[in-house]
């Protein structure tokens, strides 16, 4: 309410984007910034998606946004005006600026930036940091106190695991251990407990791995962390003696508020594990596609890996060329919910295309892109388009995001 058009506007707490959304309809910059990938999964989907109005601009040559818009104004009518017979004063309407109708507008391009890019030590560094403080054990106390309370959900109401006793350990790698009841018996867990301010690394789950094989006594190690590192996966270990399943549980960010966390309710989704994507690569001499097949969610009361439905996942992104650190959106294909909610939207903006067919060079200017015809058919489904293949050791990252804004991220070596 205070900005003009052209300020930069922050809001700290993200939530589902509302003011980031309303900033980039009415030309405002805009930063925002949550600890929620849900809620920033949330925002991007929901201001990408977004038809804007177009505002008619206050400088018609330049364009410059900072001169503002052409505003609504009304007369201002006073006892004073009308007893002197006086013409009434104009008043703006600064909540209503004009709309240019023959415009369609989208949102600007804008960048997703994690905190761990900018962090002057390596996760791991930082985890062996926060795990050696002294706040230590009293954060594994009230990680243990919350699975003994609301257990561990897979997304679903009616599926959780509930555990009869959780006792912390010594171990540098594996910080607890919990007991749960399934049709064969008692099974036994592990857990490793990530930093309250940081990133679960890859290497700290390997070495958890690792610990978890030596004992050699559990069906279950559950990862649990509030973000992890893009290349960790899950799925089925296999040791001397036996199997065990390793899955990754997102904490509630709840937890780290200090009222929410002392007294925990069962109905409470304290952690919430995160599905492993089922994907396939097919390959040709020099072209590959990208098919998504589901998530993978590991069932331990049944002690089995159940797919969840494709429709399931509202979106995936794809980066071509994988560096091995930085995620870089190449690709983005939306495929939840109904498609035929999102034909009639691709009919809509068709319909809108057609009748203003002779604004389409304009709009390609305003854009500053060539729009393609067939854009749409390749925007909704599971399936990528051909991809060359560049280089001998090029690797794709998958990153795939579920209607419950789950993450999860898979990275795959492509040979031609």
């Amino acid at each position: 309410m205070s900005t003009d058009p052209g300020d930069l506007v922050l809001d700290p707490t993200c939530g589902s984007g509302t003011t980031a959304y309303v900033a980039e309809q009415f030309g405002r910059r805009w930063i925002t910034i949550d600890t929620s990938r849900i809620a920033i999964n949330i925002a991007k989907q929901r201001i990408m998606t977004a038809v804007y109005p177009y505002y008619k601009l206050y400088d018609e040559e330049k364009y410059d946004i900072r001169q503002g818009f052409v505003y609504k104004t009304v007369p201002h009518i006073t006892l004073k005006s009308l007893a002197n017979d006086e013409p009434p004063q104009e008043e703006t309407l600064y909540d209503q600026p004009l709309v240019d109708k023959s415009v369609l507008r989208v949102s600007g391009p804008f960048m997703v930036e994690t905190l761990q890019s900018f962090e002057p030590v390596s996760p791991t560094e930082l985890e062996a940091e926060m795990l050696s403080s002294e706040e230590t054990g009293d954060w594994e106390q009230k990680i243990r106190q919350h699975l003994l309370a609301t257990g561990i959900k897979n997304g679903r109401k009616e599926e959780r695991v509930d555990f009869t006793r959780v006792e912390t350990l010594s171990d540098p790698w594996l910080h607890a251990e919990g007991f749960y009841q399934t049709a064969k018996g008692e099974y036994k867990a592990y857990f490793h407990i990530g930093p309250r301010f940081g990133t679960v690394s890859r290497e700290a789950v390997n070495k958890a791995i690792v610990a978890c094989r030596s004992r050699g006594d559990a069906n279950w190690l559950v990862i649990l962390g509030f973000s992890f590192e893009s290349d960790i996966q899950g799925g089925e270990q296999t040791t001397s003696l036996g199997t065990f399943e390793v899955t990754k549980a997102k904490i509630h960010d709840d937890l780290l508020q200090e009222g929410l966390k002392k007294k925990p309710a069962r109905s409470a989704a304290s952690f919430i594990t995160i599905g492993e994507p089922d994907i396939k690569v097919l390959c040709t001499e020099n072209r590959f596609t990208v098919e998504i097949c589901g998530l993978d969610i590991y069932d331990p009361i049944r002690d089995e890996v159940k797919p969840r439905n494709i429709h399931e996942i509202a979106y995936w992104m794809l980066d071509d060329d994988y560096d091995g650190s930085n995620f870089v959106v190449k690709h983005i294909f939306f495929c939840g919910g109904d498609q035929t909610e999102f034909d009639r939207w691709k009919r809509g903006l068709n319909d809108l295309s057609k009748s203003r067919s002779k604004r389409k060079k304009e709009l390609q200017d305003t854009l500053k892109i060539e729009i393609d015809e067939e854009a749409f058919d390749r925007l909704y489904g599971h399936v990528s388009p051909p991809i060359t293949i560049r280089s001998k050791d090029q690797k794709i990252a998958v990153r795939i995001v579920s209607q419950y804004g789950e993450e999860s991220t898979r990275v795959i070596a492509v040979k031609s």
